[in-house]
């Protein structure tokens, strides 16, 4: 008798949980939503990602995802978005393209350029501190900047320590959301 209850409790349990398991893909997709470009796959700009709430986690800042971009590289979107491109050439002081080269995304280089002028943090110590790579003027940038990528909020609390490092990387966030948003409807 107990036999066949425990049989019977064992199919049950089964064929609840059937629908879930069912539920999880099994193919070889891209890890994390990122498309063949690097790039996001969603459109649409998650506030609290590259871990810009400062604590490290991570999440997916597209910017101009995937789906928007369709397989372009960010300097070409950067050439056919020339709304998007002087904007990011006024808060860098220099050209898109060498802006946001190194960066993952379009998204994530156009926060960084906001931040820079909101806090008035050298944008070459910022993009140096994101991107892992070594500044063009090591004199200029504390010790240790480029010496590994971390996240906008990581590197904002490294940069200006006296900021506080998960609200302004929300705020530039949501500035960058916004420009990249205005830009595509104008394309």
């Amino acid at each position: 008798m107990k036999r066949t209850y425990i049989l019977i409790l064992t199919i049950a349990v089964a064929l609840y949980c059937a629908p879930a398991f069912a539920q999880h893909g099994h193919g070889m997709g891209t890890p994390g939503g990122v498309g063949m470009n690097g790039m996001g796959a969603s459109t649409h700009a998650n506030p609290n990602a590259n871990g810009a709430n400062g604590n490290g986690k991570s999440g997916n800042l597209s910017g101009a995802g995937a789906s928007a971009s369709h397989g372009k590289t960010m300097e070409q979107l950067l050439t056919q978005n020339t709304t998007l491109a002087d904007k990011i050439s006024t808060l860098t002081a220099e050209p898109a393209q060498q802006a946001c080269s190194g960066f993952k995304n379009l998204g994530q280089c156009v926060a960084a350029a906001h931040v820079s002028k909101n806090l008035k943090i050298s944008f070459d110590c910022l993009k140096s501190d994101m991107t892992g790579s070594a500044p063009s003027d090591t004199s200029s940038c504390p010790a240790g900047t480029g010496s590994k990528s971390n996240s906008l909020g990581k590197s904002i609390q490294a940069l200006s320590p006296n900021s506080d490092g998960k609200s302004e990387a929300k705020k530039g966030q949501q500035q960058a959301d916004q420009d990249l948003k205005n830009s595509t409807t104008n394309l």
